[in-house]
């Protein structure tokens, strides 16, 4: 896993009073097909030879929150999950890469990390930390934890 900057977003609609900024995924300036919510890239890691895991912000000053995504340019948008509360505001920071995971600070002092699953595994509900947000779905690529320093 590497950080890259041949991902940047391009943005296709913008945010609505119950909307978040919807941007088009580009790589190396060429199109993907590929909507993500969001339109601040805070980074791109590529994972393999066609995934990247994305973090992306709204630019939103009191309630900014992170949307973490897995997509494989081939088979689209594997994961995502959304990372915020209600009037609590984050700033992406400390991004550290292992073999499979990122950790990074986000709201807080609290430090973030993302696994990344090599098999899709059973999700189940209410088995995230507190303030991670997802689409409903029975499986997922990603694995994220929290903790307090």
């Amino acid at each position: 896993m590497n950080v890259t900057d041949a991902i940047a977003l391009s943005v296709v609609t913008h945010a609505g009073k119950l909307t978040q900024t919807r941007s088009e995924v580009l790589l190396n300036g060429s199109s993907t097909g590929l909507l993500v919510a969001g339109k601040v890239p805070e980074a791109a890691v590529q994972v393999a030879d066609n995934r990247y895991l994305l973090f992306i912000t709204d630019d939103v000053i009191f309630e900014e929150s992170l949307n973490v995504i897995l997509i494989d340019l081939t088979l689209g948008i594997l994961d995502r999950l959304e990372l915020g509360q209600q009037y609590a505001t984050g700033s992406f920071a400390d991004l550290c890469l292992e073999a499979n995971s990122a950790s990074f600070r986000f709201i807080g002092d609290n430090l973030w990390t993302v696994s990344i699953l090599t098999r899709p595994a059973l999700r189940l509900p209410f088995s995230d930390p507190a303030g991670v947000s997802r689409p409903v779905g029975f499986k997922k690529y990603l694995r994220i934890s929290v903790r307090a320093e």
